[in-house]
């Protein structure tokens, strides 16, 4: 299936993409390309290249494809209104390829990727918990698998902090909205 012209960038894998979003709080929107729709979990402290870190990861409603691209100024009345960076994108593969597809694994509550991003690469885990908030939605874990690209010392959501696609940091971006 060939991408739009938009994500020229992702080729003809499935895509990943990693949004930074200053809304009511800052978090980062982890989305991975799945059935046609972009799968979509809110992260507040961003990915982990250590393995020893699990961090929170809510899902949110699917996104279309196209929003993949996305960054700029969500105005005010609108759902998730506040400003968005592309924080990284790339294509992903199943790590259980010949065994489970991606959704299945999604309905299991256990997903197994490897990210070839801009910023972050390598296996990547989402478990969902038996743990539920007080809303009754469903909690997942984002962890980063032991292997070649783990680095417990690298902490990319400090240290490379501007948008893969502009090369603009947040502010920089509502300022021009």
């Amino acid at each position: 299936m060939a991408k739009a012209d938009a994500m020229s960038w992702a080729k003809d894998r499935p895509v990943f993409v990693i949004q930074k979003h200053d809304a009511t709080t800052l978090h980062y929107d982890f989305r991975i390309e799945v059935d046609g729709v972009l799968k979509s979990w809110a992260v507040p402290k961003g990915p982990s290249m250590d393995p020893e870190d699990k961090r929170l990861a809510m899902p949110t409603e699917d996104h279309r494809l196209s929003y993949g691209d996305f960054e700029g100024v969500i105005p005010e009345g609108e759902y998730g209104a506040g400003k968005v960076l592309l924080w990284d994108r790339g294509s992903y593969r199943n790590l259980k390829e010949n065994k489970v597809s991606v959704a299945r694994q999604l309905e299991q509550g256990e997903v197994t990727i490897f990210l070839e991003g801009q910023k972050i690469s390598g296996g990547f885990a989402l478990v969902r918990t038996d743990q539920q908030n007080k809303d009754d939605r469903e909690k997942w874990l984002l962890i980063k698998m032991d292997d070649d690209h783990a680095d417990a010392r690298r902490n990319p959501v400090s240290t490379q902090t501007a948008s893969v696609k502009s090369g603009k940091e947040l502010e920089e971006i509502a300022n021009e909205h």
